[in-house]
C-alpha cells in the first residue's frame, strides 16, 4: 500500500495544469473531461477540486491485460467487506483505490484472498 493519500481529479473542457498532469499516477479521456489519479497534496497544491480520499493497494500479481477473473474476484472481496473499489488496470499490475478510511481493512481482505488462493493452488 501506498503511504500517499490519493484522490480522483476531473477537468471539464480538458484543461490541466502541466505542472499536476506531470505528477499524476493515471489519466483517462472521458466525454466529460480529463480525469487525473493525483496524490491529494498535488491536488490541493493545485487547487483541484476532488471528493473522496482514497488509498492505492498495487497487487504485486504481474497481471496480463487479458487475465480473466483477477479484478472479478478482488472487487467481490472487497464488496463482501463493505469496501468500495476503484480498480485500475495497468501494464504490468492492478491498482485499487480505496476509501482512506477502509485502507486497512481492504489490505487484510486482500491478503486473506491471496492466503486462500495459495491453500487452493496447494491442493491440487
Amino acid at each position: 500500500m501506498l503511504d500517499n493519500e490519493m484522490v480522483f481529479c476531473s477537468f471539464p473542457g480538458a484543461i490541466v495544469d502541466d505542472k499536476l498532469f506531470l505528477c499524476s499516477s493515471g489519466f483517462f479521456r472521458e466525454r466529460e473531461g480529463i480525469t487525473l489519479i493525483v496524490r491529494k497534496v498535488d491536488a490541493e497544491r493545485y487547487v483541484a477540486l476532488f471528493d473522496t480520499v482514497l488509498r492505492q493497494i498495487t497487487l504485486n500479481v504481474h497481471s496480463t491485460l487479458e487475465a480473466v477473473g483477477l479484478t472479478a474476484a478482488v472487487a467481490t472481496r472487497l464488496a463482501q467487506h463493505g469496501i468500495s473499489a476503484n480498480v485500475v488496470a495497468a501494464y504490468y499490475h492492478d491498482h485499487i483505490f480505496v476509501p482512506a478510511s477502509d485502507a486497512k481493512r481492504a489490505l487484510q481482505a486482500l491478503r486473506a484472498l491471496q492466503a486462500d488462493a495459495a491453500a487452493r493452488g496447494n491442493e491440487s
